[in-house]
């Protein structure tokens, strides 16, 4: 039990009754907080208020919601942009800059460190890029519904994460590394497919910002910059200039987690003799009698030792964690996953086609390619199964993968022109969102065992601190 005796139970100037009122509210949310899947729970909701909202007698203020002009801007300079590409471009790079920092300290010193199981996801994502669009050119082999091709091939990162938390347990650690490197490979490809196929070119000044965003990032590490908030400027300019360019700006996170130093400064010994030291200097002060103020450098030593403990990369994800699960994320969902079902004519020209070779190219063609692929590479030799993951985890990995969502959405837009071809597409999408998260839950539950217990189940320490930074509220004190 904690030890009270030493400082007051409440703040100073806190009023009792209200304290207890407070923490009797929070502290239930704080412990469904706890729970991983919380933010799988909360992610599905969103997306289902904004299916039955975008479909209901109200649809009409559903899209003018994300329609509203938000400008942003410092003096003469200024953007005005719908409140939807503020989601989609603007928040979710903070997503993707989560996955790359991830990504990164896997590739640094966890399951990705090893060039053999670097190559699965890999291998995996190419296997689950291809073969669904060679199931949807089996539907469509030519005229206007070919062009669709491109939309079976995208794994939405977002939905496929929450699906696979909601496994719990049975979800060892390795498994979901993996799923997050394809993944953030899959929208690599899907990006450079919507780059190539999609557009109508490179604009040479963006990519020259582009550059010069990296060339930051390398020259902030090289002087000894300890990323933080130093990671802003050269993600503002690789934004923009990906913007410019032309290309999905949110990329721009994936390459600045990938640029930020996995490794500590001065690591655990270092922090303990910090540490030490500056306990040691702040009981002489105090001991003297010190005021306030002569308190504020071995807090400040204290403060370092604290920060420096953790590589940039683990402490960036940390703080950013709670802000993405439960903010960000199903934010994003609600303002994408209202698809509107009115007005579409069933049966019509290019309906089955269409409606097939996307739905069959997720459910099908992402689990059977990255099967295919993953199996291909470890025969070889080429790449190892990470530990703890066998080909049962990979096949439930091929079935997440199948969803594909916002990112296949967002490419039909692209792909169609027609209009009554784009809304089968998007039904496409839909159905085949909905089969492969059931068809992976109940194969998850079918073929995973609960061995991994806790892997998934609750959030580590480092997390429940990330939440708790999000909500304001104090970790809950221990039982008495």
């Amino acid at each position: 039990m904690a030890d009270r005796s030493s400082h007051p139970t409440n703040p100073p100037e806190a009023w009792l009754p209200a304290r207890r009122l407070a923490l009797a509210l929070l502290r239930p949310v704080e412990r469904f907080l706890h729970i991983e899947a919380a933010s799988g729970f909360i992610l599905l909701a969103a997306a289902a208020v904004a299916l039955v909202w975008a479909n209901s007698p109200w649809h009409l203020s559903y899209e003018h919601l994300w329609e509203t002009a938000v400008t942003i801007g410092v003096g003469s300079w200024s953007t005005t942009r719908p409140l939807h590409f503020w989601i989609n471009e603007g928040l979710m790079t903070v997503f993707f800059l989560v996955v790359g920092l991830e990504i990164k300290r896997e590739i640094v010193e966890g399951a990705l460190s090893n060039m053999r199981r670097a190559a699965l996801p890999i291998a995996a994502a190419m296997g689950g890029m291809g073969v669904p669009a060679l199931v949807y050119f089996a539907f469509n082999p030519a005229g206007a519904t070919s062009t669709g091709w491109g939309v079976p091939m995208a794994t939405d990162i977002a939905f496929a994460v929450g699906v696979l938390t909601l496994l719990g347990p049975r979800v060892p650690a390795p498994m979901r590394v993996l799923l997050l490197a394809l993944a953030i490979i899959d929208d690599i490809g899907a990006i450079l497919v919507i780059a190539l196929f999609y557009s109508t070119g490179f604009a040479a000044m963006g990519l020259a910002m582009v550059a010069a965003g990296v060339v930051l990032l390398v020259i902030l590490k090289q002087i000894g910059v300890r990323p933080g908030w130093g990671l802003a400027p050269p993600l503002v300019v690789i934004w923009t200039g990906l913007l410019q360019a032309g290309v999905h700006p949110t990329i721009a996170g994936v390459i600045v987690g990938l640029g930020t130093p996995a490794r500590s400064w001065i690591g655990r010994e270092g922090f303990l003799t910090l540490a030490r030291n500056a306990l040691d200097r702040f009981q002489a002060q105090v001991a003297r009698g010190a005021d306030e103020h002569a308190l504020i450098a071995p807090l400040h030593q204290m403060a370092f030792a604290r920060r420096e403990a953790l590589s940039p990369a683990l402490r960036v994800e940390t703080a950013l964690h709670g802000w993405v699960a439960f903010g960000i994320m199903p934010l994003f969902a609600l303002a994408n996953a209202g698809v509107t079902l009115h007005g579409m004519a069933i049966g019509g020209e290019g309906f089955w086609p269409v409606l097939l070779g996307v739905t069959a190219g997720l459910v099908v063609g992402k689990p059977l390619g990255i099967l295919l692929a993953s199996w291909l590479v470890v025969r070889l030799g080429i790449a190892a199964l990470p530990p703890g993951v066998g080909w049962r985890e990979v096949g439930v990995v091929g079935l997440v993968a199948g969803i594909g969502f916002t990112m296949a959405i967002f490419i039909a837009e692209l792909a169609f022109v027609d209009q009554g071809l784009l809304g089968v597409a998007k039904l496409g999408i839909l159905i085949a969102t909905a089969v492969a998260a059931v068809a992976a839950l109940l194969a998850g539950r079918a073929l995973l065992s609960r061995q991994h217990g806790g892997g998934l189940d609750t959030l580590s320490d480092s997390d429940a601190e990330s939440s708790t930074a999000v909500w304001g509220c104090p970790p809950a004190p221990p039982a008495d």
